[in-house]
């Protein structure tokens, strides 16, 4: 990934802000990673929470980490971080003790035990029940192990629990590095965003996205609009999908999104040619045809070339670009071609500083790791919700308690 610039955000407190010398600092991480036979799968979330964990324990502060796994109905063993600690140190380079607590005398034991530059990993936070309802008593006696706290996981910010926004009222809250670069590279993509601005959003479904489709067509300048939820506007438009993923239903709410971003001044991008086939699985037999010329027994899997050449050509005029959905069945191949396409024109764009790009959501990290574009872009978020209701124009409870 590019670095985005590490200028403090004057809004946020970060951890150029903090003395964290002999203080015990709560950082709240993201350590919800796959596991299988008790290993982790894939570490990217654990990776990107190193830099504080290190800059902190080199600053001599006492690192405690408080992260859940999984969504536990009390404590539940199999959902225990006990294996993480492993993960984290290995990777950290530096022991990592674990306490099989979050409050309580076992916790405060092993905090106690804490010398500087030293790191302790809590048990789930999720095994407490009132973790989820942020209770006052449950924050409190959290606030009791620390002296300082910072929130470095922006994949829970939408969240207001007790680890990621109550804490925030009790202690002095400073905003990790992970959360620092992930606030400074979505700031830059729309909040003061160099124009045009081009969205991708993709995915199978208009009804998941409307808020985010109602709020983009405000912001940006070009809309394009790619996987299912295109055969929707498609439909909407009168053309015959055939089998294709479509909803129908909300026809006339994909016309109002269209009004509402003429009114705004802001162009709406759609598929101009289809690739179709009459089965949903890998190397299916298909043929690209006009989005008017789709049969009655086919369906929809991928924008054609003409598609991808247009979306290329409006990619080469904008400045910044935030990508969230892929534009076909991407996990089945041949169906992959338009995103890969486009992922890799956006990665060298922006290779090329033409472009900033900001990608994110589950299915956009996985679309474009395929793409091997991943590493290309300004920045890629793997925060699911939180990224959605920040594209929504939602406040983040975790992140607004954060500020100054």
């Amino acid at each position: 990934m590019t670095a985005v610039s590490s200028a403090t955000p004057s809004a946020f407190r970060t951890l150029d802000d903090a003395d964290v010398a002999g203080k015990r600092v709560l950082v709240r991480v993201d350590l919800n990673v796959p596991m299988d036979a008790g290993r982790v799968t894939d570490d990217t979330r654990i990776q990107a929470v190193l830099p504080t964990i290190s800059e902190i324990a080199d600053k001599g502060g006492k690192v405690i980490l408080l992260a859940h796994f999984g969504r536990p109905k009390g404590v539940d063993p199999k959902l225990s971080l006990a294996p993480i600690a492993g993960e984290v140190a290995s990777r950290l380079g530096k022991p990592v003790a674990f306490a099989p607590a979050t409050i309580g005398a076992v916790a405060e034991e092993a905090v106690a035990k804490l010398q500087p530059g030293e790191v302790l990993l809590l048990e789930n936070t999720r095994f407490d029940p009132r973790e989820e309802k942020n209770d006052p008593d449950f924050v409190a006696a959290l606030a009791a192990l620390g002296d300082l706290y910072v929130n470095d996981a922006f994949a829970t910010a939408h969240r207001a629990h007790a680890s990621t926004e109550g804490l925030a009222h009790h202690l002095p809250a400073y905003a990790g590095r992970c959360m620092q670069v992930e606030i400074e590279a979505l700031a830059k993509a729309l909040e003061a965003p160099e124009r045009p601005v081009m969205a991708v959003v993709g995915g199978a479904k208009v009804s998941s996205k409307l808020e985010l489709l109602g709020n983009l067509v405000a912001k940006v300048d070009l809309l394009v609009i790619g996987g299912g939820m295109a055969n929707t506007f498609l439909a909407a438009q009168g053309k015959d999908v055939g089998k294709s993923l479509c909803e129908h239903d909300l026809a006339g709410t994909a016309r109002e999104i269209v009004e509402k971003a003429a009114a705004a001044g802001c162009e709406i991008v759609l598929p101009v040619d289809a690739v179709v086939a009459k089965e949903f699985k890998a190397h299916a037999d298909n043929r690209t045809v006009a989005v008017d010329g789709v049969g009655a027994d086919e369906m929809i899997l991928d924008a054609g070339p003409a598609s991808i050449a247009h979306v290329v050509a409006k990619l080469k005029t904008a400045k910044t670009v935030v990508w969230n959905g892929p534009f076909g069945a991407f996990e089945l191949p041949p169906f992959d071609a338009a995103t890969v396409a486009v992922a890799k024109a956006a990665a060298e764009l922006t290779g090329e500083g033409k472009l900033l790009s900001v990608a994110g959501g589950g299915d956009t990290v996985a679309a474009l790791n395929h793409a091997g574009a991943a590493d290309g872009f300004t920045y890629v978020s793997t925060a699911g919700g939180a990224f959605l209701e920040w594209l929504e124009g939602k406040p983040l409870p975790g992140v607004e308690a954060l500020r100054r």
